[in-house]
């Protein structure tokens, strides 16, 4: 099972993968998480990556695309694997492709969890509230404003993204504003489809 979660912050793509990955056993990659390996375990790509974040650079898309790369051919995701926060452009999105394609890899699906944004900003401002009345610390980028500018920034970069994967026909949309245990029935009922993704599904 080889999966990509889309979604904007809030929408409850680490819940659902954490559910995926327990009853799977597939581990959920994230690029941050697979770049700190990388730089770790002092591979050749890793001293690269190390290099460019030492010197306060941004790692380019083929460093990344292949530490992905190596990283998909380790022994624990010989199962499958959950990818959360990568590819994040489409030009990713095709290095994905040709990678998977040359180890002979097939992607099952590409869900997206839909959201009400202005639902999550409330959820937001409540929580503040409620942690201010209680006497707790509110970290400073844990803010209505703060929220919307994230909003905004993964609108921007991944709507590109949605509409590449929508064309190619893996996107499935699901409501992410739903029960959580909705959430996850709808996606189990995507992967129960014997990988028959080849029609963008909606589901909102």
């Amino acid at each position: 099972m080889r999966l990509i979660f889309l979604g904007p912050p809030g929408a409850g793509k680490g819940t659902q993968a954490k559910r995926l990955t327990d009853k799977y056993s597939i581990p959920q990659l994230s690029t941050g998480d697979m770049l700190r390996a990388a730089v770790s375990d002092g591979s050749e790509i890793g001293k690269r990556a190390k290099e460019v974040m030492d010197a306060g650079g941004l790692v380019s898309d083929d460093i990344v695309n292949q530490i992905v790369s190596e990283r998909i051919e380790q022994p624990d995701c010989a199962k499958g694997f959950i990818l959360d926060g990568y590819p994040r452009t489409v030009p990713q999105a095709k290095a994905l492709a040709d990678n998977m394609r040359q180890k002979n890899l097939v992607l099952d699906a590409v869900i997206e969890l839909r959201v009400d944004e202005e639902a999550l900003v409330r959820r937001i401002e409540s929580r503040v509230a409620e942690t201010v009345a209680a006497g707790g610390t509110v970290r400073s980028d844990d803010n209505p404003e703060s929220f919307r500018k994230r909003l905004s920034e993964y609108r921007e970069k991944t709507a590109p993204l949605s509409q590449y994967y929508e064309q190619q026909g893996e996107l499935v949309l699901l409501d992410g504003m739903a029960d959580v245990d909705a959430v996850t029935a709808a996606i189990e009922a995507v992967l129960e489809k014997d990988g028959d993704t080849g029609a963008s599904a909606a589901r909102i």
